[in-house]
């Protein structure tokens, strides 16, 4: 024959699109043209292509050849598409067999001398062939990444004439078992207990954990800030299936690797103060993920929050509402998951000491403001939770004090969020409005001190709905199912930047 047909697919951010690789031989003065919007890595492959085939002891068809990537009106890019081509050339020349060419979806970049390389979006494209029923044929290096797939057909090849082979039937691919729980590592290299003092802000960090709440912390330097936003990772419940195979192709499609041992781990992400608005939410001329879709399911840690710039800053506010972004760009739109929680600290003000009155500070009152204004209003209703945290005593430092271990804490907060997915399917973070009317419904007590509340704080609707949310989820703490006038002043109280507007 002198028609073979291949099958692959494309990335749209970590959406897939089938392509099929068309390969024609017909006569005339040989040549090779691609046609099917083939960007310059796929354009380049030909010549990877040709090298491969001859070093792979095969013959390149000295004919013309057309190699059409449909549909045609897809972009394509990247070196995914190498080996396809390079079989749909073996096949329509009749050097292999095409008997089983429809059965398997096929993902590599070609060395010169035929061997596999990996390429990026490997876990994207194994749980596509979940839904076409096809096995998938790849690069040994990206074995462990795929299999993190289930009900997947994964087969690992070394170099081209391995895969010819076993499409021949003359011998077999490496498949290897998939990861197991016991095999994934949950270790963390520190513990909540490791920090002394701060009961206050400790107890702001469980409540957050548990309800999967956004958390500022504001506070002089040293007073462990960032000691507390790096160790909610070790209280926080473990990812589902689902979320974790979501976060792994975020990794897949990104410059991050997907270390297959740690797929199970939540991503905690903490960029620089200096980032940009696209190095945040992502984008590019082919839309890439940026730092809070790699914090999906994880934490974004943001340092200094004040020295981020304001716009920068902004950015987040409908990622925060929505748990997606949506890049757009002329040519291209791509959309990426970012369900993350926001974990940021800030000092009092601009010489990061509070204005209280001591020699520390000299700040005015109208210099604290600004410094404050430097987040918008906007922001800070979607950050349910504000908590000073204060200078630790010396005497503090120097006492062997008892402290709940990061496991305890975990376990508390792993039975609060329990109790939530029992109740409404999702964390409390999460609730709708019309699910707060029913499990934050507050009796004539509770609703006249959330009046007095929010006449004094002068609080908007969505501040108000935060509110009853971190009410909510200090009661699932508590396994009460109602929330009282103690839950409900526990929440208010970690609104202490409205308290100072």
């Amino acid at each position: 024959m002198s028609l073979a047909k291949i099958y692959t697919c494309s990335l749209n951010g970590i959406s897939t699109h089938l392509v099929t690789v068309e390969v024609h031989l017909s006569n005339g003065l040989p040549s090779l043209s691609i046609v099917g919007l083939p960007e310059a890595a796929v354009r380049e492959s030909k010549d990877r292509v040709r090298a491969a085939i001859i070093n792979s002891n095969f013959e390149f068809p000295q004919r013309r050849i057309t190699i059409n990537l449909a549909p045609a009106d897809l972009p394509k890019d990247g070196g995914r598409y190498d080996l396809p081509i390079a079989l749909g050339i073996l096949a329509a020349s009749s050097q292999i067999s095409d008997k089983r060419l429809d059965q398997f979806e096929f993902h590599a970049e070609l060395a010169l001398n035929g061997e596999l390389r990996a390429v990026k979006g490997v876990l994207p494209a194994a749980l596509h062939t979940q839904h076409s029923q096809r096995g998938l044929i790849i690069a040994s290096d990206n074995l462990a990444e795929a299999n993190l797939a289930d009900d997947v057909k994964v087969f690992g090849a070394a170099n081209l004439l391995q895969v010819c082979q076993f499409l021949n039937d003359e011998t077999q691919l490496s498949c290897e078992n998939k990861i197991t729980d016991s095999e994934t590592e949950l270790e963390y290299p520190f513990d909540m207990n490791e920090i002394k003092g701060q009961k206050r802000a400790k107890r702001a960090l469980e409540v957050a954990a548990a309800g999967q709440h956004n958390l500022l912390m504001i506070g002089p330097p040293g007073t462990g800030k960032t000691m507390l936003a790096s160790r909610l990772l070790t209280i926080l419940p473990p990812m589902t299936q689902q979320q974790a195979i979501e976060t792994a192709a975020i990794y897949s499609i990104s410059e991050q690797s997907v270390v297959a041992q740690k797929w199970r781990t939540r991503p905690f992400r903490s960029p620089h103060h200096t980032a940009s608005g696209i190095a945040l939410v992502g984008g590019g001329s082919k839309p890439k993920p940026g730092e809070i879709s790699l914090a999906h399911h994880g934490v974004l840690f943001l340092d200094e929050l004040t020295e981020f710039d304001r716009k920068v800053l902004d950015v987040l506010r409908e990622p925060l509402e929505t748990g997606q972004i949506t890049i757009s760009r002329a040519a291209n739109q791509a959309d990426f998951p970012a369900r993350f929680q926001l974990v940021a600290a800030m000092n009092p003000c601009p010489q990061g000491y509070n204005c209280n009155g001591k020699d520390l500070c000299r700040c005015t009152p109208e210099q604290q403001l600004k410094y404050r204004s430097k987040i918008s209003a906007p922001l800070l209703d979607r950050i349910d939770i504000h908590i000073e945290v204060p200078q630790v005593p010396r005497e503090t430092l120097h006492n062997e004090t008892h402290s709940d271990s990061s496991q305890l804490i975990r376990h508390r907060v792993l039975q609060a969020y329990n109790r939530q997915m029992h109740r409404h399917g999702k964390i409390n973070s999460s609730l709708s409005n019309k699910e707060l009317e029913t499990s934050c419904r507050l009796k004539t007590e509770e609703q006249q001190l959330m009046d007095q509340a929010m006449d004094k704080l002068k609080l908007s609707a969505r501040a108000y709905h935060r509110i009853l949310k971190l009410a909510r989820t200090i009661a699932d703490l508590e396994d009460r199912a109602d929330i009282n006038s103690q839950h409900l002043s526990e929440a208010i109280s970690y609104r202490s930047l409205d308290r100072l507007q």
